[in-house]
């Protein structure tokens, strides 16, 4: 059973930086994604980074690119999302989520979540 644990989130002021981990466990298929997510209460999830496993693509949300980016380590077991240049709006509950097929900054397409991280920035 595929299990994902996020850590990583808190406070920090506008400007600053946090980098999120998403600890992966019982995932045993060669390819897939995953992706991260954050959602504000009584909004909907958005999609912010995703990468594959198979070729090592990356995607990124608009609102994130160039300031955010998502990274695994070579061993595999763990997803990073380094955050910089944080500001209010990136304020939200942070998920990593995997699917075993291609990637999507669309969280219908995924069926394995972790708990979330909760992200405060301070302006």
């Amino acid at each position: 059973r595929v299990q994902l644990v996020e850590s990583g989130g808190g406070s920090v002021q506008a400007g600053g930086s946090l980098r999120l981990s998403c600890i992966v466990s019982g995932y045993t298929y060669t390819g897939g994604c995953l992706a991260w997510f954050r959602q504000l209460p009584g909004k909907e999830r958005e999609g912010v980074a995703s990468l594959d496993f198979g070729t090592g693509s990356t995607a990124y949300a608009d609102s994130v690119q160039v300031r955010f980016a998502i990274t695994r380590d070579s061993a595999g077991n763990t997803t990073y999302l380094q955050m910089s240049s944080l500001n209010p709006e990136d304020a939200a509950v942070y998920y990593c989520a995997a699917r075993a097929g291609a990637c999507y900054l669309a969280a219908d397409w995924y069926d394995i979540w972790g708990q979330g991280t909760k992200v405060t920035v301070s302006s």
